[in-house]
């Protein structure tokens, strides 16, 4: 068989998330910065039984405090507060979780860059649509044409003690199918300059490759499969927004850098 048995699991639950998510971003404002928290929680509880946390009740209200109120403040306008709070967040934790310091502090800020970052490239403007759009479509196309070439081209394997199931083959063919989706978003969306677009989609695919990497090593680490069994198919939402969280992280870095008063602007407009 050359597609994985789990395939019918993921096309299904597939098809119930993204229409939500595509659903909320069109909306924006309060629903959207809802259901990103909502993941964001979701996640630090994943993380909490994935690392196997002592103090988890501390780790938890910490993080989930981060994340309401970091929520809160991105949809506010105001991300660079909300970035702060996340960074006083991770550092508290490190004091609440004394003995596993580093795996409280590392829960607390995947789980945000899972959550915040693309609130703040949605803010409130016609083109934030456009960058969850173009962010979205970059690590979707990257996740599901990787999932195919791989299977169906085989060839060496990209990291076989992390994850034994990537290859090369659905790395490069991920990459190129997410620089012709962000050039077809950018396209569609009448944006001025599409090749600096082809080459940032190129820097996030990489992103998403690289955290989806990050994550397995840590399960590998751990000795667990999937993240939860919270989604079919797809095992938990970490297991979901690993590549994502990296991808929007570096997204919103970029965006800030170039315009801070106008994420969105600063991600598409060159």
């Amino acid at each position: 068989m050359i597609f994985g048995s789990d395939l019918k699991h993921r096309t299904l639950s597939a098809l119930v998330l993204i229409p939500v998510v595509l659903v909320t971003a069109y909306l924006g404002g309060v629903a959207f910065a809802v259901l990103w928290t909502a993941a964001g929680i979701a996640i630090l509880f994943e993380w909490a039984g994935l690392a196997r946390l002592s103090r988890r009740s501390a780790f938890l209200a910490i993080g989930g405090a981060v994340l309401v109120g970091g929520g809160i403040l991105v949809a506010a306008g105001e991300p660079s507060y909300a970035f702060s709070l996340v960074a006083l967040g991770a550092a508290a934790c490190t004091l609440a979780v004394p003995r596993q310091s580093a795996w409280a502090m590392s829960g607390v800020l995947v789980a945000a860059s899972a959550a915040l970052p693309v609130v703040a490239l949605r803010g409130a403007t016609p083109l934030g649509l456009t960058a969850v759009l173009f962010l979205c479509t970059v690590v979707w196309a990257t996740d599901i044409l990787a999932y195919f070439t791989g299977r169906a081209l085989g060839g060496a394997k990209l990291w076989p003690r992390v994850s034994p199931n990537k290859t090369w083959s659905g790395a490069v063919g991920g990459t190129l199918a997410a620089m012709a989706g962000g050039v077809l978003v950018g396209s569609l969306a009448g944006l001025p300059s599409l090749v600096p677009l082809a080459g940032l989609a190129l820097v996030l695919s990489i992103a998403a490759q690289l955290g989806d990497l990050a994550e397995s090593a840590v399960k590998r680490l751990f000795g667990v499969k999937d993240a939860s069994r919270l989604i079919p198919g797809h095992g938990g939402l970490l297991d979901r927004l690993d590549g994502f969280a990296a991808a929007s992280l570096v997204a919103v870095a970029i965006a800030m850098f170039r315009t801070a008063a106008d994420p969105a602007a600063g991600l598409l407009v060159w």
